[in-house]
């Protein structure tokens, strides 16, 4: 299957034209990246962890686990396990995700209230995966460089100072709205950098959806999510991954870049209090979620991603003809793939066809 961008169009940065042609022989494409040498990965064989709560009920749990040296990671890294209160060697500089103003800025009652913080790391996504059962449901953890990053196509890239990474645990049990938690994280980042910048006086910044799992400003990319899970006693256990771009202008754009682009005085933005913002957030629009559906959150969804009324040219390849459909984005249909209609308004969801990282220049439509 192939895709040939056509045109750009009106409002939106991202809204295309996009032609897909359906066949089979050609090869995946490969995702630009930041490569790491083996010979760093190698070199990095042993990892430090902070343990920090919000309450004395979080902080007892960081006591346990460190007393029972409970936390592990994959490919034998030797694990070393510290209390906040045991961690100020470790804070090398000023640049250091700030732990303190972080749980002072926790008001949530599960997400966030216990913090995991490392200086450098391999990958957010393995501590909070692999001690899954270890943890409590909703510690997050956060690093400031992280070296051996995680992406959908299992991808390695290191992601340097200025990003805000983070990784975070929740259970669900309804295996057929896990697919649309990615949409809940999404909205609750952006609407989180609106906090911030409201609560600072700031000027709005417009981070806005490509779907499925993408952040955009300006045109350019500024972060992405990553949700996987696995089941085990009747509940999924889901690790979401989240990267922002908010303080290093490498290698597109970020949040403070653009805040000085509009006013050069501005605050600037930090990542503790986007990181308490988006848990504030993130617990309202999950407790929606759960309780009515993600058609709680649509609206707000749809004015949040680039794609409404996006057009989709969609070449499908029927015997020895190449047959041409144009399609009109919609919306979402209810398993989270993209809802279109057809000149013919006949309704269609659209599906990537698993052979291009970018999931608008393969698309497979199947009639509803």
């Amino acid at each position: 299957m192939e895709a040939v961008r056509l045109t750009t169009s009106s409002n939106f940065h991202l809204l295309n034209i996009l032609v897909v042609r359906c066949f089979t022989s050609l090869k995946p494409l490969r995702r630009l990246s930041f490569p790491v040498s083996a010979s760093a990965m190698e070199s990095d064989a042993s990892c430090n962890l902070v343990l920090c709560g919000k309450s004395s009920v979080e902080t007892e749990i960081a006591k346990c686990l460190k007393n029972k040296n409970s936390l592990k990671l994959p490919d034998n890294t030797k694990v070393s396990l510290f209390l906040e209160s045991e961690a100020k060697h470790l804070v090398k500089d000023d640049d250091s995700f700030n732990l303190l103003l972080f749980m002072n800025s926790i008001i949530t009652h599960r997400f966030g209230r216990f913090l995991i913080w490392s200086p450098r790391l391999s990958s957010t996504h393995d501590v909070v995966s692999h001690n899954f059962s270890e943890l409590p449901v909703g510690s997050v953890c956060v690093t400031d460089i992280q070296f051996k990053g995680r992406g959908r196509t299992k991808n390695v890239w290191e992601s340097p100072k200025g990003c805000l990474m983070y990784s975070f645990t929740l259970e669900m049990e309804d295996g057929r709205v896990v697919p649309l938690i990615q949409y809940v994280v999404s909205l609750a980042v952006t609407e989180a950098v609106k906090d911030v910048c409201d609560k600072k006086g700031l000027l709005y910044i417009d981070v806005k959806i490509k779907w499925p799992n993408d952040l955009y400003l300006n045109g350019l990319k500024v972060g992405g999510i990553l949700c996987t899970s696995t089941y085990r006693s009747k509940k999924f256990h889901v690790s979401v991954g989240v990267g922002l771009n908010v303080d290093n202008e490498q290698p597109t754009t970020c949040l403070n870049a653009v805040l000085k682009g509009m006013s050069p005085e501005s605050t600037l933005l930090k990542r503790e209090e986007i990181l308490g913002a988006f848990f504030h957030k993130f617990e309202k629009f999950f407790d929606l979620f759960m309780d009515q559906g993600f058609k709680s959150l649509e609206e707000l969804y749809y004015r949040t991603w680039l794609h409404s009324e996006q057009r989709v040219i969609v070449e499908e390849k029927v015997q020895d003809q190449v047959v041409q459909n144009v399609v009109t984005i919609q919306g979402l249909t209810s398993s989270g793939y993209l809802l279109a209609i057809g000149d013919d308004n006949q309704m269609y969801e659209l599906h990537p066809d698993g052979n291009s990282f970018d999931f608008f220049k393969g698309l497979v439509r199947r009639k509803i």
